[in-house]
């Protein structure tokens, strides 16, 4: 999902996925830790970059 939108929302994701927002922001630590994952900008206005490895 984040690669094909970059700037989409927490919520958003939730909703796709059928899951709490709090478990999304779970997932998106996991990745962040990994390297996999970061966050650029603000909140609102922000997009994800999708790190490969």
């Amino acid at each position: 999902m984040i690669s094909e939108n970059a700037s989409i929302t927490t919520e958003q994701m939730a909703a796709r996925l059928g899951i709490t927002t709090r478990a999304v922001e779970k997932q998106l630590s996991n990745l962040k830790a990994k390297g996999l994952l970061c966050r650029k900008g603000p909140d609102k206005g922000g997009h994800w970059e999708v790190f490969e490895k």
